[in-house]
């Protein structure tokens, strides 16, 4: 998530200090990305070096606080308007794992995706009992933090459940390619053994030296022959 436009976001709700901000911030989100306080004041210096805040003097315990420009609420507005852009993805620290591990010949890739795989459903039962935790508070009191909450918690399910059909479709995808592999290995092997001068091979005939060799083979074989 953008820390300046989420500052921006708190701000448009009235002046605020860094503290302050730092609280809200993680009690809308849940503390699912959680911020220091120099964060949100190396933030807030670099919104007030482009025109977005202003101080706006101290409250009553004396804390420095920063309200939003008109500049910074154009800003703002256009950040929502805008989408996410999905042109360059964040990386993926797990794609580019079994990336990496799909080319490792000492690695099992198997037992990477059967441990990340553990992993994300365990995720997904927290995520699914802090969702149930969401609902009940909720319920009691219809406060806008309780529903961005239940917004990011649910956006964390949905993905958690997504990474796990992903990590099922590429073990299948392994399990095919091994196979694959394996079948072509083995008609190498074939291809490669020498052929056996006993049997004769489908639809192909014996040269005259070969079948020469192969009656006498025969006769001596008759029973009583000695």
């Amino acid at each position: 998530m953008s820390i300046r436009h989420g500052l921006l976001a708190l701000l448009d709700r009235g002046p605020r200090y860094g503290f302050q901000l730092r609280t809200e911030f993680e009690s809308r989100t849940g503390s699912t990305w959680p911020l220091n306080v120099g964060q949100v004041y190396t933030t807030l210096n670099r919104l007030e070096r482009d025109g977005l805040v202003v101080p706006a003097g101290e409250d009553d315990g004396g804390h420095a606080l920063y309200a939003i420009t008109d500049e910074g609420r154009t800003e703002l507005r256009t950040w929502f308007s805008t989408p996410v852009d999905r042109a360059n993805p964040p990386r993926n620290e797990l794609a580019i794992k079994l990336a990496m591990a799909v080319g490792s010949s000492d690695i099992d890739i198997r037992a990477v995706i059967q441990a990340q795989r553990h992993h994300t459903l365990q995720a997904l039962q927290d995520y699914t009992r802090l969702k149930a935790q969401a609902l009940v508070a909720l319920e009691q009191d219809q406060d806008r933090d309780d529903v961005a909450w239940l917004l990011v918690i649910e956006q964390l399910i949905f993905q958690a459940e997504a990474e796990a059909r992903w990590l099922d479709h590429a073990e299948t995808r392994l399990v095919r390619l091994a196979d694959a592999v394996a079948a072509d290995k083995g008609g190498a092997d074939l291809k490669d053994r020498k052929p056996d001068p006993l049997q004769e091979k489908p639809g192909a005939k014996p040269d005259a030296a070969q079948e020469r060799g192969l009656r006498g083979a025969l006769a001596r074989s008759r029973p009583g022959r000695r």
